[in-house]
């Protein structure tokens, strides 16, 4: 991994983890951990545009409170949701909280 690729990784794990709203936190942040240095370039960048975003909205969308914009309905809006999912089945929370 190189050195740019590396601090890229750590701003988005910085980013996801301290979004000033918890809620987005405990769900980007684990996300984060999990899967961005497996994503490609691509979806690094799709990730990142993603986090410029409001927090209230990006978690809106990820709760399905409200649809998703298509430019951010997409494959990692996806993942983040798939992994959201198994992680609420996982502590046996309700789907949609």
């Amino acid at each position: 991994m190189s050195d740019a690729h590396a601090i890229r990784l750590k701003r988005l794990k910085f980013r996801a983890w301290h979004r000033g709203f918890v809620e987005a936190d405990l769900i980007l942040g684990p996300f984060v951990d999990n899967h961005a240095r497996d994503l490609s370039e691509a979806q690094l960048d799709a990730l990142e545009h993603l986090l410029d975003q409001p927090d209230q909205d990006i978690y809106a969308w990820i709760v399905e409170r409200v649809p998703t914009p298509p430019e951010f309905d997409g494959e990692i809006m996806n993942m983040i949701k798939a992994f959201r999912d198994v992680a609420h089945k996982s502590l046996g929370a309700p789907h949609g909280g």
